[in-house]
């Protein structure tokens, strides 16, 4: 078979864009060929500007820039069309299919957090998803969830039947996310000016991550309990309110913002700290809880959407407004040395259950099952 990949979202530049769903695409495209038999052939969709390169994947690249998402709808239904006759299966890595579809489609579906926290999008963007998002899981033959979470919220928001739901979990990637040597690690603390002992969390800075709250339950700490804490990540949408929540609780000295963390750095960084700590309020899969516990560090994260899904048998899994909860999650984070370890080893076991060969696995199948279903 000839299978047709969508990959217009795959970030042509490093940047805080540079993750979510570009993270997905990136490592599904990595591992499709190595799962698929021998003699299926690939071809990823991508805009002009992107010059990626990956074995054993024929890079299709538009005429023009899609950089910005209006050129990128705009070739996504009146340009892509034309080209998908070439397949045997189209998959749409991200959401939305054009209108015109002439041949056995695929989607993955991230989250539905556009119908969750509307607010968050234009209208015409929170219309468009809604519209074609549903309209595709409802004419696709196969529906990709990241969690089961997504699953659930594909079955009860858009009323797609179950039984063409797959849950394809992403995985991480095992050649850096990983127990660092001890000398990296300190390496890296002095090259940043770390101090021995310091909380982390990654992730663009936005409201569904939940940050104020954590600062009002961090501020709620006697100081002899607080260990320095970095929020690492862009700047998202509305992410004034942290900034002023750091202000108001008169944590400037206690809390670092670095900004966005590169690929290349974040194994370093979960490496080096004591504990990760995500408390957002929703989250399609929650990626960087993966790679935390993959790298041997203790989580505290909220106990909401696909979070359980990942650390529910490894770390603390909290409210995610209960700010008395977390305040005594972090300190008996900052005293409880043998939770820290049983937090360590178990999340090293548990990061195992999710590798993106067992994905490449999943959604090879979903093609097959896709061109036999249409």
């Amino acid at each position: 078979m000839h299978i047709g990949l969508n990959a217009h979202l795959l970030a042509s530049q490093p940047g805080y864009r540079a993750a979510g769903i570009h993270n997905y695409i990136h490592h599904v495209l990595r591992h499709l060929p190595a799962a698929a038999p021998p003699d299926w052939r690939f071809t990823a969709l991508v805009g002009r500007a992107n010059q990626a390169e990956y074995a054993n994947i024929h890079m299709r690249r538009a005429a023009w820039d899609t950089e910005s998402p209006t050129k990128r709808i705009v070739w996504e239904q009146l340009l892509q069309p034309r080209d998908l006759r070439d397949f045997d299966v189209y998959h749409a890595l991200a959401f939305v299919a054009p209108l015109v579809l002439p041949v056995p489609t695929v989607v993955t579906v991230y989250d539905l957090s556009f119908m969750h926290y509307p607010e968050r999008l234009s209208t015409a963007r929170r219309l468009y998803l809604r519209f074609f998002t549903a309209l595709t899981c409802q004419r696709a033959q196969k529906v990709l969830a990241i969690s089961h979470s997504t699953a659930q919220d594909l079955i009860q928001l858009l009323h797609i039947p179950p039984e063409k739901i797959v849950v394809t979990h992403p995985g991480y990637d095992t050649t850096q996310h990983r127990r660092l040597p001890e000398h990296a690690v300190t390496a890296f603390r002095q090259q940043k000016n770390l101090p021995a002992r310091f909380w982390l969390f990654v992730g663009t800075l936005e409201p569904r991550k939940n940050l104020p709250m954590l600062l009002e339950a961090y501020a709620q700490l006697p100081a002899s309990d607080r260990l320095p804490l970095v929020l690492a990540g862009g700047k998202g949408w509305d992410y004034a309110p942290i900034f002023a929540a750091i202000e108001r609780h008169q944590l400037q000295n206690a809390v670092s913002l670095p900004g966005f963390v590169p690929a290349e750095e974040l194994a370093l960084w979960y490496n080096a700290a004591e504990t990760f700590i995500y408390p957002s309020v929703f989250e399609g899969f929650g990626l960087p809880v993966l790679e935390a516990m993959a790298c041997g560090t203790p989580v505290i994260t909220s106990n909401v959407s696909s979070l359980p899904e990942i650390a529910a048998d490894a770390g603390l899994c909290l409210p995610p407004n209960d700010i008395a909860a977390w305040t005594a999650a972090l300190q008996r984070a900052t005293h409880d040395a043998i939770w820290r370890e049983q937090a360590r080893t178990a999340g090293l076991e548990t990061a195992k259950k999710f590798q993106w060969e067992t994905n490449a696995a999943l959604t090879i199948k979903s093609y097959e099952q896709a061109a036999k279903n249409a």
